[in-house]
């Protein structure tokens, strides 16, 4: 069935939770608010929202390397205490958040950050390829609108397809850990560093690549 925008509002006023995961318990619900209420709650989702207003300000910064060298990842984890930071679940989801870029290769940490001249070259770029299908605009928008969603789970770490489990977002992990811990965590920033990225070959090196690639 079609869940409505204000149905998923009204789910997320009750319970807190994301946006994402009051939409997906509405859908798994057929839309009842009761049992979605019981689903999020359930999955430790509306647990989470509650403690995401408390201030993380301890935490670690993780590692990870991957491929033999050739990628590595840092990634800054907030808690709010020094012992949840310590505590094996927090450092099992660091570990997994620090692999999952390694492999997903994120820009941002969430949409908030993903500058407006980005995102409006990206939704010109969507606006002329639906026009060229001879739609009228309000369908347009609609279209845009769900590509630029489509852009956000590609580029931000919290809306993206976990890596070792593809049936949750990053997002939906952390507010498991989260309810699990008992503290509010968040994903404050990373880095990614690939061997090589930004230099320029010698010239000798691409000479001796195309040389290779045509036989001589």
């Amino acid at each position: 069935m079609s869940i409505t925008a204000a149905e998923v509002n009204e789910l997320r006023k009750v319970t807190g939770a994301g946006l994402m995961d009051c939409k997906k318990a509405l859908t798994e619900n057929d839309g009842d608010m009761e049992k979605s209420i019981d689903y999020l709650r359930k999955k430790g989702l509306a647990a989470a929202s509650k403690k995401a207003g408390r201030i993380a300000t301890e935490g670690v910064v993780g590692s990870y390397i991957h491929a033999g060298g050739k990628i590595g990842v840092l990634v800054e984890v907030n808690c709010e205490t020094d012992f949840v930071a310590k505590n094996e679940g927090f450092q099992t989801f660091v570990k997994d958040v620090a692999m999952h870029i390694a492999a997903a290769a994120p820009q941002y940490v969430r949409r908030e950050e993903v500058p407006v001249a980005e995102i409006e070259r990206e939704k010109e770029i969507y606006r002329a390829k639906a026009r060229e299908t001879g739609k009228p605009d309000n369908i347009i928008e609609k279209i845009i609108e769900g590509q630029i969603n489509k852009f956000y789970a590609e580029i931000c770490i919290l809306e993206q397809p976990f890596v070792k489990d593809t049936d949750k977002t990053i997002q939906t992990y952390l507010n498991e850990t989260i309810a699990t811990i008992g503290e509010n965590m968040s994903i404050r920033r990373f880095s990614r560093y690939v061997l090589g990225e930004g230099l320029a070959k010698k010239e000798s090196d691409f000479a001796a690549e195309v040389a290779a690639a045509a036989g001589v």
